[in-house]
């Protein structure tokens, strides 16, 4: 069995200070990658800014005889996420490979919830990514190869109490991953999303120490390597994973029915007698965009 390696591959690791993006950033550098290991440095409510953490990732990487440098920008503006692409062309000349793993959590229930919890949730998971894949989106059409890696959450795929701002920015990189995936697809560029369960800062308060002490983010990483690696070849694909557990997950769309011709109005009563045929998942599957969808419009449209 010929073993999945990074040599002349670039990667560029979010949040890789501690927790599943340290162990991306150096599982990657073991595998061959020069990797940039970005870490604000920050307490898991985004508060603070430091060094450390990026630094000494760096360091246990080049004692084991990789390559790697620390960038310290945050991904929530835009000058930061060009930046860290930067950081990548500057000491390595191109970026492969994108993970995007930054995250924090200011959880609070719906009505309690601030502007500014939503905004900085939001900030730094949805438009984090945006920051980060945009300026390396660049270089990866042009040299007509790249592999990027979103982090949803089942609270956003699913929902989770208390996490209303977490949840719908987690939702959020599914719908940037899928336009992500279209305009890459001529150019051998694949993105994909994980939804990982893993041991972390984030997730230490909430979870039952037995059940923490079980879910190493070691588990995670086999698959954000595959997804990464130039073998990959799907794209636009939505992974949970946790504890030595992988599946798909995936937006669906059914067939439903049609009621009228297109012409005559339509009742709210119509709604109601056809509501099991409406609201049935029989025959569901997912679409490649939302023109797809325009097929179920059948002679409507015709």
């Amino acid at each position: 069995m010929s073993e999945i390696k990074f040599d002349g591959r670039v990667a560029i690791v979010t949040g890789a200070g501690a927790g599943l993006g340290k162990t991306y950033a150096l599982a990657l550098a073991a595998r061959g990658a020069k990797v940039v290991v970005n870490d604000l440095g920050g307490s898991t409510d985004g508060s603070g800014a430091g060094t450390k953490a990026a630094d000494l990732v760096v360091d246990e990487i080049k004692q084991a005889g990789g390559e790697a440098v620390a960038n310290y920008d945050s991904v929530a503006t835009i000058e930061g996420g060009e930046n860290i692409v930067k950081t990548a062309m500057d000491n390595f000349g191109k970026v492969d490979i994108i993970i995007n793993n930054a995250g924090i959590l200011r959880d609070k229930s719906f009505v309690k919830m601030t502007e500014e919890e939503w905004d900085i949730v939001n900030a730094v998971h949805l438009k984090g990514a945006y920051c980060v894949t945009q300026p390396a989106f660049k270089f990866m059409k042009a040299s007509g190869y790249g592999r990027i890696i979103n982090t949803t959450s089942g609270a956003g795929l699913y929902g989770n109490f208390g996490q209303n701002n977490y949840c719908a920015a987690k939702m959020g990189v599914v719908g940037l991953m899928n336009n992500i995936a279209i305009e890459g697809a001529k150019y051998n560029v694949k993105i994909n999303t994980i939804a990982p369960i893993a041991a972390s800062r984030l997730t230490q308060d909430v979870m039952p120490p037995d059940l923490f002490a079980k879910l190493k983010p070691e588990f995670v990483t086999p698959l954000v390597l595959y997804l990464s690696s130039e073998e990959n070849q799907d794209t636009k694909m939505i992974f949970n994973c946790a504890a030595g557990w992988f599946s798909r997950t995936e937006v669906m769309c059914a067939e439903g029915m049609i009621i009228g011709d297109g012409k005559r109005e339509i009742t709210t009563e119509e709604i109601r007698d056809n509501w099991g045929k409406i609201s049935s998942l029989d025959n569901a599957k997912p679409l490649n965009s939302v023109v797809d969808s325009f097929a179920y419009l059948g002679p409507v449209i015709s």
